[in-house]
């Protein structure tokens, strides 16, 4: 996909891989809306590249629609859409778990790809267009200090190897981008923990720039893992995959 001249959605863009990707795709020279819950943030990312804010929760379906509704109405269309919206608890004990904050993490971190995906396929349905969800490591392997994160991640990594083969007929990618510590306001609370663990904070800039090149790519159903000075697509061996889909 020739990115420049088109129009980008970034769900979470007021910080972080978000606000990285906003500029990236910005730099490359397409309009940008950013969608985010924290409307000074967001709106000050937005009138930086000269692109439109809405304010929206990612886990709420009509606001998704709402958003997406505005980023056609003020730039014309809905290119790509990067899914990047999330939250993380680093709750590790499940039998304390309540449900309020058992909801709040799946309304987040899965129907907000959900819905996400839902209103993209929606408005580049007869034109095309690419679609990126962040997920991430987590979506790979398991995570013991955040099991209900780690299942979020899966969720999504699985939603978009399933979706890949179908949408990909209709003219419609979507990837998914797999990061590891990346800088964000996620981290925030543990970074310096980790640094003294000697664990390599990935700069949001990396992860914006696997995202660009997936929209620009021609991939669908991938999932692109990001650690520090390495970054790839994920292969899922020995493990057959439905018929539209060949085993790697």
């Amino acid at each position: 996909m020739e990115l420049d001249g088109k129009v980008a959605l970034v769900t979470g863009g007021a910080s972080g891989i978000g606000q990285a990707t906003v500029e990236r795709l910005s730099q490359e020279g397409m309009s940008v809306c950013v969608v985010d819950r924290a409307e000074d943030a967001g709106r000050a990312v937005a009138d930086a590249v000269g692109g439109t804010f809405v304010t929206a929760d990612a886990g709420d379906s009509a606001q998704v629609d709402a958003a997406f509704a505005h980023c056609i109405d003020r730039l014309g269309a809905v290119d790509v859409a990067f899914l990047n919206a999330g939250i993380a608890i680093g709750h590790a004990d499940l039998a304390t778990l309540t449900d309020d904050v058992y909801r709040l993490i799946m309304r987040v971190n899965v129907d907000g790809v959900v819905f996400g995906a839902r209103a993209a396929i929606r408005a580049m349905s007869g034109r095309g267009g690419a679609i990126v969800a962040t997920a991430s490591l987590a979506g790979l392997t398991g995570v013991p200090l955040d099991p209900l994160y780690a299942a979020n991640k899966h969720a999504v990594v699985g939603l978009v190897r399933s979706l890949g083969p179908t949408l990909s007929a209709e003219g419609i990618r979507i990837n998914a981008v797999c990061p590891g510590f990346a800088e964000s306001g996620m981290i925030a609370p543990f970074r310096e923990a980790l640094i003294q663990d000697g664990v390599a904070i990935i700069p949001a800039e990396d992860v914006a720039s696997v995202v660009v090149g997936l929209f620009a790519g021609d991939m669908a159903g991938e999932c692109w893992f990001v650690q520090p000075g390495r970054t790839g697509a994920f292969a899922f061996r020995h493990v057959p995959g439905p018929r539209l889909e060949p085993a790697a």
